[in-house]
């Protein structure tokens, strides 16, 4: 069984007991959160598609911690003009580990 879900922007193929580093949200380490925008339901059965979002369904889940991913190097080059410049990027991230699809296992913690 897995879902499909968006959360900032991006899609992610979860199912239960996954840990995905996602945009990061407002949320304390150890709270619930719930995923409504859920695209895609399989549940080894049958096969849900949303147009773009199936209603009623819920992906439940506790963040874990909030990060900071690799940096990422960024070099703008021009050759033969004695131009380079370097930069560095670090995105912030929320650990969600999923605890429910569907809603049905789990109530999120307030």
């Amino acid at each position: 069984m897995f879902a499909v879900i968006e959360s900032g922007g991006k899609q992610y193929r979860v199912t239960n007991g996954d840990i995905i580093k996602i945009e990061s949200l407002a949320v304390e380490p150890g709270a619930g959160v719930i995923f409504d925008k859920v695209l895609m339901l399989n549940d080894d059965k049958e096969i849900k598609i949303g147009t773009p979002i199936l209603e009623g369904v819920t992906v439940t889940g506790e963040a874990i911690e909030h990060g900071r991913h690799k940096k990422i190097e960024i070099l703008k080059f021009k050759r033969r003009k004695h131009h380079m410049k370097r930069q560095g990027h670090r995105q912030n991230y929320t650990a969600v580990k999923i605890t429910a699809l569907d809603g049905k296992a789990a109530e999120p913690k307030p």
